[in-house]
């Protein structure tokens, strides 16, 4: 099947942008933090690069997944629970049964994202959110590092 490439766009970087958002979770499951990430965008007044999304924690993560099908982040929850289970003889339990699991859950997922930001939007798919996903049953704080590094509005 033949390929074809876009429209090159050349920007010149002229802002890095930072903000950090507190998010407090409810305990395991997902948190949608997109429209955080588009208000950000929009206040930093980014045009064309990228937005880098990091979280400062080890027992929680970060995604790109569905946004239409609740279904899909219960059926994602049981995975990684299967994947790291509670109750699986862990010798780290420094902070509960669940603090091991949820470390591993997090190294499966990972703890930062990029997204390609196109005229001052954010490039994801018409399915995609941005999603925190909280590893421990309990509630916590976590803290959300957004940064744009690109071209600003004129």
């Amino acid at each position: 099947m033949p390929r074809k490439l876009s429209v090159f766009t050349e920007a010149p970087v002229q802002t890095i942008a930072t903000a950090t958002l507190r998010v407090e979770t409810p305990g395991i499951g997902f948190t949608d933090i997109t429209a955080d990430a588009r208000a950000f965008l929009a206040d930093s007044g980014g045009r064309y690069g990228v937005l880098l999304v990091f979280l400062r924690h080890t027992s929680a993560s970060l995604t790109i997944q569905e946004n239409a099908d609740p279904d899909v982040q219960t059926d994602l929850v049981t995975a990684l629970e299967r994947l790291a289970p509670q109750g699986a003889f862990w010798v780290h339990d420094a902070e509960g049964p669940d603090d091991m699991p949820a470390h591993v859950k997090a190294m499966l997922t990972g703890v930062s994202l990029h997204v390609p930001v196109m005229n001052g939007a954010l490039a994801l798919g018409t399915w995609q959110g941005l999603y925190l996903v909280e590893h421990r049953r309990r509630p916590h704080a976590r803290e959300v590092i957004f940064q744009f590094v690109g071209s600003q509005r004129r």
